[in-house]
């Protein structure tokens, strides 16, 4: 089931979705892998690649647009031979629930740790978490990750059961996931968000996907 009945009214009406099997990182994409994107392709460095506070080799990258994001799976999937790409918010939203289905977050009702209301001055390293059920680290908190649709506030009404992948134009792109810089800082697993795909914000990153018809063997940590 994708979306919540009781939830926003962007995430209404729930709907039963069929997902195709797909791969997804077990984290979001980290400054050491971004940095090999930027030092091979010569690609633009994210906004605070200088700031030490977001600058450790095994934060997630943040800063990043959704332009840059897709410019590292087409830079990954050339050379690995696979087809990377960024997830599709049916495919996060799976992912998140990691296999669970009725309860609000990841590991279930209980939003945890003072209600998601904590101290947080930056994103943690990845894989500091607690995973979820699919093996998963940091689906409902640290950053934002950014998806492939176009975002839709009134979607789910005509959404196909089938492998959605979001409307065919709009403005803004979809993301998912909790921020570290939120004061409520834990996103349920169908609560969705969205943004400008050009903006590069200090708490937006992303993961990648990839179909399993593509798979190949993926580095440690993949």
């Amino acid at each position: 089931m994708m979306g919540d009945s009781a939830g926003r009214s962007d995430e209404r009406p729930a709907h039963g979705v069929y997902v195709s099997t797909f791969s997804i990182a077990i984290h979001a994409v980290t400054n050491a892998e971004f940095a090999a994107f930027v030092d091979a392709a010569g690609h633009e460095p994210p906004r605070f690649w200088a700031d030490h506070r977001f600058s450790a080799a095994d934060q997630p990258v943040v800063g990043v647009s959704w332009f840059d994001a897709v410019a590292y799976c087409d830079w990954l999937s050339a050379g690995t031979g696979g087809r990377f790409r960024l997830p599709t918010e049916a495919e996060r939203e799976k992912a998140a629930r990691g296999g669970v289905e009725g309860v609000r977050f990841p590991w279930g009702d209980d939003p945890g740790e003072a209600g998601g209301s904590f101290v947080q001055d930056a994103p943690h390293p990845v894989g500091r978490s607690t995973p979820n059920g699919y093996g998963l680290f940091d689906m409902a908190r640290n950053i934002h990750e950014w998806c492939s649709d176009w975002y839709d506030p009134n979607y789910y009404a005509i959404s196909p059961g089938r492998d959605p992948r979001g409307p065919q134009t709009g403005t803004r792109r979809c993301s998912r996931g909790g921020a570290w810089r939120h004061q409520i800082k834990i996103s349920r697993s169908a609560a969705r968000s969205s943004l400008s795909p050009s903006f590069r914000y200090n708490d937006y990153g992303f993961r990648v996907a990839l179909d399993v018809t593509d798979a190949v063997d993926q580095p440690e940590g993949r």
